[in-house]
């Protein structure tokens, strides 16, 4: 997720420019593997803690998905969203409270990085995710995922399996218009 906000040419440095928007925060993008040592810390990757750090996460937010065996890690921006949408409910007289909402708040954990950007994963998330030695971290725009690579192969091949349905029945409903 970008945050965006205008800004006078000389804050970017370019003349002639005029305003432009420059980007407060960086989106989770790429794959990256990596490990989970014996103290069952892992090591976020350092884009992630750049835009960890622009949103201004004091660590990084992390929970268990409730859908798969992933563990779904995001910042401060995020975090935001979910208690301004919790907000808008009311808790007492409302009957369609978002239980998505309030099951991710309970699941989650704000997790501290050490100077070298790792984290230690409570037992009960390295159990749920499966994970070993090794770890993935797929990125996911306003979020990351943590996977088994093991997890993470079957579900990326099931992902392409699926872009490829939508983009072939997308390409037969075009060749119906002709």
């Amino acid at each position: 997720m970008r945050i965006w906000r205008w800004a006078p040419e000389w804050a970017s440095g370019v003349s002639g420019v005029g305003s432009v928007m420059i980007a407060q925060a960086q989106a989770f993008i790429s794959t990256v593997t990596g490990t989970l040592d014996s103290k069952g810390r892992v090591c976020i990757p350092a884009d992630y803690r750049t835009a960890l750090t622009a949103q201004e996460t004091a660590g990084v937010y992390l929970c268990t998905s409730f859908l798969d065996s992933s563990i779904e890690g995001f910042g401060a921006a995020r975090m935001q969203r979910l208690l301004a949408k919790q907000a808008e409910q009311d808790p007492v007289l409302g009957t369609d409270i978002d239980d998505l909402t309030r099951l991710t708040l309970g699941m989650t954990q704000l997790l501290p990085r050490d100077e070298n950007g790792r984290v230690r994963l409570p037992e009960s998330f390295i159990e749920h995710g499966g994970l070993t030695d090794r770890v993935v971290f797929v990125g996911e725009g306003e979020s990351f995922r943590i996977w088994s690579p093991d997890a993470h192969a079957a579900t990326r091949e099931e992902q392409i399996k699926q872009a490829r349905a939508i983009h072939a029945a997308r390409r037969a409903g075009r060749a119906g218009e002709g």
